[in-house]
């Protein structure tokens, strides 16, 4: 996913936004669910959207129609990642044997933009195309598999992250900053309920949702600081020569940060409006 892709979302809902402003306001409130899948893009799945490594996702949400063409956003959300190098299609990634699953649960806001007046319930205004950018706080939890057991792997320091020489002074943290933005169409289904569907990805400011991003850490002593648990899932490389070290090998590309996405449907219910006083009462 490249930053153009980003930035041009950005630049189009900007743009929207300024032109929504000078349309009719008709402010409305809807509450809802969605459901769908999530996925990542990163070192143990770098092309694959929608492939065998999507899981299922739910979520929660809150949407405030601001006018015909411009709505605020609230989500929670809730989805799990993984990967598995023995999916891969080079010969690399086999040999490198690397695997991950971690759930994943964010807190976001985002602004959304029609580019067809829409209106919940108005036979009128009944569907649009829409994009969407906000900004959200998730949490993940990377876990490897060793012998049929899920283990957490930050606490292990697989790149040696918090040790003398590792890949980083410290361990690389659990809640992050992401940017999600993404595409979407809206359609009434009947007078109070509205359906979206929609594909969100998520940029985030971490490499480590996969526990993988930098080179390969001594493994004596990873095992002397961390356990012999640590060391086997830092490298479980197979098919190579046993007299041959990866120690300061690659073992991730850490100029690419990681990706998240959660698509599917989103089932809202408008809220009931509040009538206008009557001339000369005071709410």
């Amino acid at each position: 996913m490249k930053k153009s892709h980003f930035i041009f979302f950005v630049f189009i809902l900007i743009a929207g936004s300024l032109f929504a402003q000078h349309g009719k306001k008709k402010s409305s409130y809807e509450v809802g669910v969605f459901l769908g899948g999530s996925y990542y893009i990163g070192d143990l799945n770098p092309l694959g959207h929608l492939n065998q490594f999507t899981k299922p996702a739910g979520g929660l949400v809150m949407r405030y129609n601001i006018n015909y063409r411009l709505a605020a956003r609230a989500n929670l959300f809730f989805g799990s990642i993984q990967a598995d190098d023995a999916y891969a299609k080079t010969t690399a990634a086999h040999q490198r044997n690397l695997n991950f699953k971690s759930p994943v649960t964010e807190f976001s806001g985002q602004l959304e933009f029609n580019f067809l007046d829409y209106q919940i319930g108005n036979e009128k205004r009944k569907f649009s195309p829409y994009i969407f950018v906000g900004v959200g706080v998730f949490k993940f939890n990377p876990q490897g598999n060793i012998g049929g057991n899920w283990v957490a792997l930050q606490p292990l320091s697989t790149e040696g992250q918090g040790l003398e020489g590792g890949a980083s002074k410290k361990k690389y943290k659990l809640t992050q900053i992401s940017i999600p933005f993404g595409v979407g169409f809206r359609t009434n289904l009947s007078k109070g309920i509205g359906l979206s569907i929609e594909w969100g990805m998520r940029k985030t400011f971490t490499d480590y949702l996969d526990d993988v991003s930098k080179t390969y850490y001594d493994p004596v002593k990873l095992a002397a600081a961390r356990g012999g648990v640590a060391a086997a899932l830092s490298d479980p490389s197979k098919g190579t020569d046993p007299a041959f070290s990866n120690v300061g090998r690659q073992r991730g590309n850490p100029t690419n940060k990681d990706w998240y996405s959660f698509i599917g449907a989103v089932l809202t219910i408008k809220l009931k409006e509040r009538k206008p006083a009557c001339p000369g009462v005071q709410d």
